[in-house]
């Protein structure tokens, strides 16, 4: 049986999964030592596990801007949706990439982080997206073009983003829960991270 305090609806259990939902619970237990959360919230619909951790895959191992960036605007997304969830598992992962300081600074105001100019437009695009995406204009578009950003770089930031939106407020209206491990060990800096009831 499910262990109904983890989260707030009933989901597969990694000891009862079967199928594809089993095949997805291995390969990340092998990989990670464990089912995240963000994961088994999807198995309440089944059918739809497998074609979100594909679309994952899809944005992310495709990016076109690379790792780092798809890294950098997952977190400023997160920041502004607001998720914790998110902000604490990519503060986690950026930090092994650019360093722990870099990415509070980063979070804390990207525009003042050490960033490119180009990175700055990027996370501004992708801050605008998770605002409201209904304000973003031809001359919004025409400016990142102006930075050296391609049509498909565009469109992986809006994608990455827009991506991020969907499943962290999934994750929130589900009760996924942050596992204790990303949570950063100054009680500050998570407590920075951290947003609303989760």
């Amino acid at each position: 049986m499910a262990k109904e305090e983890t989260m707030f609806i009933r989901t597969v259990e990694p000891d009862e999964a079967e199928g594809e939902v089993a095949s997805i619970y291995a390969n990340e237990i092998a990989s990670t030592g464990r089912v995240m959360q963000a994961t088994q919230c999807w198995s309440a619909r089944p059918d739809i596990l497998a074609p979100v951790e594909h679309l994952l895959h899809q944005i992310r191992d495709g990016f076109s801007l690379g790792l780092i960036n798809f890294r950098l605007i997952t977190l400023i997304t997160a920041k502004h949706v607001p998720s914790s969830y998110c902000s604490h598992v990519y503060f986690k992962a950026l930090s092994a990439m650019i360093g722990r300081e870099q990415t509070l600074a980063v979070h804390r105001d990207y525009r003042n982080a050490g960033l490119t100019d180009q990175q700055v437009a990027m996370l501004g695009y992708a801050e605008q997206i998770t605002i409201d995406a209904s304000r973003i204009t031809q001359g919004d578009i025409d400016a990142l073009r102006a930075v050296g950003f391609s049509d498909l770089n565009i469109a992986d930031i809006a994608v990455a983003a827009s991506f991020r939106n969907f499943v962290s407020r999934y994750f929130d209206a589900v009760g996924a829960k942050i596992e204790p491990d990303f949570l950063d060990g100054d009680l500050n800096v998570r407590n920075e991270l951290s947003v609303g009831g989760h």
